[in-house]
């Protein structure tokens, strides 16, 4: 038999630690999620698949996810091409961009609460002034807006986080592309769809793949500036597992809800990673 390569055993300290963090608990939360007075059963995945408020709670994350990332993306890009561009002080700028990403998120999420408030907060303020609307805005009691709030929030946050990402991407790019493309007339916009999107993918499906585990998790950020309200329209599913296991004191339900977000996340993860895979074996 071959002996491992060299490159499996400096792996094998960074495998072991991520069993110990990651996989460790899940056996554990998987074992717990199945015990009950009578010894075990799949009593608690049954009663998941029967939760209305946990559909809703899937649903709300799902839209969270889906707008967040989306505008994550979108916004995150347009700033690694103006970060891309060389202009005086841009390493003081690239420094500065990252600020709202090192905040912490309860902190940040209390100031986005105070934006957001209809009595005195700066946005209701702002558009009253303006004249765009007539009296202040509830954006944390209404439904629609609230979640509004809370994608803004998420965005403002972690669209630094993707701009680095693809500005990693940006800067890997042989310029020799660009200039043989422009030798052979293609323009700017030309370009980007034929050479910056395409070498671009692989960064795009990882910035997909740690924002959208990321966004799917939220908890601290709806905690703190909705808790789930108004009538749970912005409860995420961490919020959710969260009240089932502190406060109403079902660790064995939690657990199951816990093992079933993982298999969702898994999943999800496994389909980005071969796709960008599958790039890499085409380009």
């Amino acid at each position: 038999m071959k002996a491992a390569p060299t490159r499996y055993l400096f792996l094998a300290p960074a495998l072991v630690l991520v069993g110990l963090v990651i996989f460790f608990p899940i056996v554990r939360c998987a074992g717990l999620s199945l015990t009950t007075q009578g010894g075990t059963s799949l009593g608690n995945y049954k009663k998941a698949f029967l939760d209305s408020r946990l559909g809703s709670s899937l649903w709300n994350t799902c839209i969270f996810t889906f707008f967040s990332l989306a505008c994550e993306l979108l916004l995150g890009l347009a700033l690694a091409l103006c970060l891309n561009i060389y202009f005086r002080g841009r390493s003081s700028v690239r420094a500065a961009v990252l600020i709202p990403w090192a905040l912490p998120p309860a902190v940040m999420a209390m100031g986005w609460r105070w934006i957001f408030n209809d009595v005195y907060g700066v946005a209701s303020d702002l558009l009253f002034r303006l004249g765009l609307t007539s009296s202040r805005v509830a954006w944390l009691g209404s439904p629609g807006l609230a979640m509004f709030s809370l994608v803004v929030a998420d965005v403002w946050k972690t669209t630094p986080f993707v701009a680095i990402i693809l500005l990693a991407g940006l800067q890997s790019i042989p310029r020799s592309l660009y200039e043989a493309a422009a030798i052979d007339g293609a323009g700017r916009i030309r370009q980007f769809f034929m050479i910056t999107l395409p070498l671009l993918r692989p960064y795009i499906l990882l910035a997909v793949l740690f924002r959208g585990i990321q966004a799917f998790g939220v908890f601290d950020l709806v905690k703190v500036l909705t808790d789930g309200n108004p009538g749970g329209a912005t409860e995420t599913i961490s919020l959710y597992i969260y009240d089932q296991n502190f406060r109403y004191i079902n660790p064995g339900y939690a657990a199951a809800l816990t093992i079933i977000v993982f298999v969702i996340l898994f999943a999800a993860a496994l389909i980005i990673s071969f796709a960008n895979r599958k790039q890499y074996e085409l380009a």
